[in-house]
């Protein structure tokens, strides 16, 4: 099994940061952003198949 680089080390790592680090702030803006109008949507658009069963 080849020994990875020390670099190829940094670059994984810096990539798994981006991206944990998008994610987290997507999710938090998508909090932010949304009025309680939309979340009440898409609570009810959750609850209509709950309904019809």
């Amino acid at each position: 099994m080849p020994q990875m680089s020390p670099m190829n080390w940094l670059i994984l790592l810096l990539m798994f940061t981006l991206m944990l680090l998008s994610t987290i702030s997507l999710i938090y803006f998508s909090y932010k952003m949304t009025p309680k109008k939309t979340m009440k949507y898409i609570k009810n658009q959750i609850n209509i198949p709950k309904w019809k069963w």
